[in-house]
């Protein structure tokens, strides 16, 4: 994170006196000026329009002014990637660390088709799969966290934060829309994540469209029924486009119309990727569907990510395959499980039937043997919250929205494109991934954690030790609360040492100290450096971190050889 800056320039501080004391004249002339506009409004007619008029010029001075507030910038890192069942490469720090002068605050991946076979989906519930550990692996030592993640079937969302960024990462939602297979078994569908990030409402939603160059209709009717079905337990943002910021992204599948193949590989081989964009499918669209002109796209300047040849760069030079229709036009989605188990059961039933009657991922060669044509199928949008109109109807609701808006507008928050491009080096799927980066400008709604946690004293596996926790302002807080014990550089919130409940009997007052003890059996017996995390499962996220702190080694684990003793300064173990 950068730290706190003035959006606009030159705006420098002159230590000059004449530059001081004309500054002093600007802000009296400016309070004169306004002390005069509040005697004209109190003088103004009932003159509607002269009133829309003076509020709409009050509206660019605030909007002046606003350019002038410091704010804080964030960088997020966008990875999405049809990785077509593959194996995860060995390595993919070019993907998620192309520049390390300018560090990521948040990193949002989502991957579609990744391997569910019932018995890989099954090992996948029960441990994290491997490519969700290929990206911990390699963000947890620049000291980012998975903040949470979400699965269904083969489409999978992850969400990372810098540790420090942890405590105002709140109110953790997440849910799934499937359509694929008359939206049963979930091949195809949209998972998203909704959270606060100091305030702010984002909500991230992967999906995974309907494929292949005739169901352009049918993209658009699943992406807006996702949009439309998906829902959360929030009051002020229980829709998907009720949050300030959606990024939605993913194999979307839309394809390059008309062109024939050698028109298409002409124009890619010579970099004249403009001549493609009139024709491409999402563009056509977003021409006469008034809820995608609402979502906003970097251009397209790099080549159509699908369809490779696997582990080169080269374009199908096979024979083209399609897919037995397992979609509907207008899917009707099952509607979000109860339970996990009945989610599990429901996949499992789906996935033995498709395998069963030979559907699943079944393809046949279509009469024409054609090449599949490239296309941009990998896309990343994001859509900022539109000002909502005021009430015509209502004078009260009206006062009530401008109010509502005016409170917004003082926390705005401005979304800018830094790079969106794609990454040609990897050759494990048909696809290419796709990465965005974007900086967020926004003013922090707060910048202090909801709870205070601390070590106390020296921590060793020879005696039990303590900590202490304190609620720093009033929150839906829970008995299943718990305090966790991590490792420095720990990859998510269910990676700890060992772990505490909170109070039991009663929920704590604002600032008020509680104090609990960690048994000596639970306490690391090598040391090291640890960091203590308290978990609220009503945000589902980390709320409160403490200072990172030292264990200090055991005696008993000295005594057992467990380390090396320094004597005389040699390394010696007993």
């Amino acid at each position: 994170m950068s730290p706190g800056s003035f959006k606009s320039v030159g705006t420098e501080h002159f230590s000059t006196s004449s530059s001081a004391s004309q500054s002093s004249r600007s802000k009296t002339l400016l309070r004169q000026r306004l002390s005069q506009l509040m005697t004209c409004i109190e003088d103004m007619s009932s003159d509607d329009e002269a009133g829309e008029e003076v509020s709409r010029t009050l509206d660019e001075a605030f909007h002046l002014c606003g350019r002038f507030i410091p704010s804080d910038a964030f960088r997020l890192h966008m990875v999405t990637w049809n990785v077509a069942t593959a194996e995860p490469p060995e390595d993919v720090t070019s993907l998620l660390l192309p520049d390390v002068q300018t560090p990521s605050d948040l990193y949002v991946i989502g991957l579609q088709e990744v391997s569910a076979t019932p018995v890989k989906f099954i090992s996948d519930l029960i441990a994290e799969d491997s490519w969700s550990h290929l990206f911990m692996d390699t963000l947890a030592p620049q000291g980012f966290v998975k903040v949470t993640s979400v699965r269904m079937q083969g489409l999978l969302l992850m969400i990372f934060a810098k540790q420090m960024h942890l405590p105002y990462i709140r109110n953790i939602q997440t849910t799934y829309t499937r359509t694929g297979i008359f939206g049963y078994w979930g091949n195809k569908g949209g998972v998203s994540v909704r959270l606060s990030f100091y305030g702010h409402m984002l909500c991230f939603l992967n999906c995974h469209l309907a494929a292949h160059m005739n169901n352009a209709l049918q993209r658009v009717d699943e992406f807006e029924y996702i949009l439309e079905t998906q829902d959360f337990d929030i009051f002020d943002t229980p829709h998907v486009l009720d949050h300030k910021v959606v990024f939605a992204f993913g194999d979307l599948n839309f394809r390059i119309a008309d062109h024939g193949l050698h028109f298409l590989r002409s124009s890619i081989n010579s970099g004249r990727l403009n001549l493609l964009w009139s024709k491409d499918q999402l563009i056509m669209m977003k021409k006469n569907e008034p809820f995608l002109q609402e979502f906003e796209e970097g251009p397209l300047n790099f080549k159509p990510t699908y369809k490779f040849d696997r582990k080169s760069d080269t374009y199908d030079t096979r024979k083209s395959t399609v897919a037995l229709p397992l979609t509907m036009y207008r899917p009707r989605p099952l509607q979000r499980c109860s339970t996990n188990l009945l989610f599990l059961l429901t996949s499992l039933t789906w996935g033995l039937l498709c395998f069963w009657f030979g559907a699943w991922y079944r393809e046949i060669d279509p009469p024409s043997g054609k090449k599949r044509k490239p296309a941009w199928t990998d896309r990343i949008l994001w859509r900022i919250k539109p000002k909502d109109l005021p009430s015509e109807d209502d004078e009260e609701d009206e006062k009530a929205s401008t109010s509502a808006d005016s409170g917004l507008d003082e926390y705005p928050i401005l979304v800018t494109q830094n790079k969106y491009t794609s990454d040609m080096s990897y050759g494990v799927s048909d696809h290419k991934p796709v990465i965005a980066n974007f900086t967020l400008e926004l003013r922090k709604f707060f910048d202090t954690p909801l709870v205070h946690v601390s070590s106390v004293g020296v921590w060793s596996a020879d005696e039990n030790a303590l900590l202490t926790y304190s609620v720093q302002e009033d929150f839906l807080s829970s008995t299943w609360d718990w305090i966790g014990l991590y490792k420095a550089g720990f990859k998510s919130a269910s990676d700890y040492e060992t772990f505490v409940w909170v109070r039991e009997n009663e929920l704590p007052e604002v600032n008020e100290v509680i104090q609990r003890s960690v048994d000596k059996d639970e306490i690391p017996l090598l040391g090291g450096e640890y960091v203590l995390g308290y978990y609220s499962t009503n945000m589902q996220s980390i709320i409160g971190l403490s200072p990172n702190f030292q264990i200090q080694e055991s005696k008993r684990a000295v005594m057992e050889g467990l380390v090396p003793e320094d004597i005389n300064g040699t390394n010696k173990c007993k």
